[in-house]
């Protein structure tokens, strides 16, 4: 079976491009913001690591993993941040609150598929 991730991206777009990259490998659960994250991950138990952006409408990628470091059923899952933003403090701030990773927009699909299955413990 085929490791699930959950993108989180408020553009259609940038879904579709994680789902071309990741698709070979991964099974992909796609939500719009950090609320709309949270009733997928109710749904899907089985995630093994979350892509999310920074900039998003209703609950940012920074507003969900202080949401997520306080559920104890997803505290655990990783998560790779993956948005347009490079500041230090916010990269900082996202490692403080749990993020295993950052990547900047647009990103390599390769970069992307190699990151996923690191932390996933795919075989590459």
């Amino acid at each position: 079976m085929t490791p699930k991730i959950l993108c989180i991206d408020d553009s259609q777009m940038v879904r579709a491009q994680v789902k071309r990259a990741l698709g070979p490998s991964f099974t992909l659960v796609e939500a719009v913001d950090g609320m709309d994250a949270l009733e997928k991950l109710q749904a899907n138990t089985d995630i093994a690591l979350i892509i999310c952006d920074v900039n998003m409408p209703r609950m940012s990628g920074l507003e969900f993993l202080e949401s997520k470091a306080g559920n104890a059923g997803i505290s655990a899952i990783p998560v790779v941040m993956l948005t347009t933003e490079g500041q230090q403090e916010m990269i900082q701030k996202a490692k403080s609150l749990g993020a295993r990773g950052w990547v900047v927009k647009p990103f390599k699909p390769e970069s992307l598929v190699a990151i996923a299955k690191k932390v996933t413990g795919v075989a590459a």
